[in-house]
């Protein structure tokens, strides 16, 4: 095979590429870091992410992806170039046919912007995929039976619900709520609680450590560094699980009414389908303690969490693009 087919998870936080054959080969940060006086790039991916916060004043470490599409067309086609050439080697004979997820929710000019910069990322032909139906072939559901299926992915960026039956959407939302509005309401909860300034990793780090959507039975405590507002000085503090539930309450709401929302307009014989099925959880927002007990809780419905939550859209991703690939070859 003188050719390879691609997958790629064009995420707000995270790129993963899946190559036909392969699987997913490649997952790095989407950020990267720029220098504004020469105009270069300086790094990509986990290099670029080891410099937010740490970086002169003249490099800033940038995400070029808001909300799951581009704000950065440039910097957005030059990463996506590294990534293609980095999870393929340099040398592939022919240019890929390349799959790549968008949330459920963006236009069509937002489209064709990704389309166009996977074209001049080096591909060959290009096929635009909407988020949950990528999720819900990653998560090894069949989507092309008559029966609903209801997914959640929660991303970096955007929280995409969805019913789908019969290989398509009957039902969607999607919102600018997810896991980096998770960071920012705990970075926001240490100022106005503790005055403490903390950066967006350590957030990271304390959202995965012990943070948690639901009561707990054992309450964990994590020791917390960043500067005190008051004194300028470092200060260490130690916060616990039950802090975070509190620090994550208005966030998670706005996830579970999205999920109410989808749910009210789903059509009587999917909805009741769901009941019997469940919810699917995906994406690494899917990986916060507590959010399946409290989606459960509100909805009544069973809810559980994908194998492989984080990989799960490039993988369906990918899937996509090997049963377009089978469509052509057969042809």
């Amino acid at each position: 095979m003188n050719y390879a087919d691609i997958g790629i998870d064009l995420g707000t936080a995270s790129i993963l590429v899946y190559i036909r054959g392969k699987g997913v080969v490649l997952k790095e940060p989407s950020v990267v870091a720029f220098d504004n006086d020469s105009n270069k790039i300086k790094a990509i991916g986990e290099d670029a992410r080891l410099m937010i916060g740490r970086t002169p004043g003249n490099i800033v470490a940038v995400r070029p992806l808001k909300s799951g599409v581009i704000s950065n067309y440039n910097v957005t086609e030059q990463m996506m170039k590294y990534f293609i050439t980095k999870a393929m080697g340099k040398k592939y004979f022919k240019k890929p046919r390349i799959a790549v997820c968008v949330p459920s929710g963006v236009t069509e000019v937002e489209k064709k912007a990704v389309e166009d910069a996977t074209y001049q990322a080096g591909a060959r032909e290009v096929a635009i995929i909407e988020e949950p139906i990528a999720a819900a072939i990653g998560a090894g559901i069949d989507i092309s039976k008559p029966q609903g299926n209801m997914i959640v992915d929660i991303g970096g960026g955007t929280t995409d619900v969805a019913v789908i039956s019969l290989g398509g959407t009957v039902v969607s939302d999607s919102i600018k709520t997810a896991g980096d509005d998770f960071d920012v309401a705990i970075v926001r909860y240490m100022r106005s609680k503790y005055n403490l300034l903390i950066g967006e990793r350590t957030a990271e780090d304390i959202k995965i450590n012990i943070g948690t959507a639901f009561k707990r039975a054992e309450v964990d405590y994590m020791d917390v560094r960043g500067r005190n507002l008051v004194s300028g000085l470092p200060e260490t503090i130690t916060v616990s699980s039950e802090e975070t539930q509190e620090a994550l309450r208005e966030t998670t709401s706005q996830i579970l009414d999205t999920i109410c929302k989808v749910l009210e307009q789903t059509p009587p014989e999917l909805a009741g389908d769901i009941v019997d099925r469940g919810i699917v959880l995906t994406g690494g927002g899917a990986m916060l303690r507590g959010l399946e007990e409290l989606i459960e809780e509100r909805t009544h419905i069973n809810t559980m969490t994908a194998d492989e939550p984080m990989t799960c859209v490039a993988i369906g991703t990918g899937r996509y693009i090997e049963f377009l690939a089978g469509y052509h070859e057969g042809r």
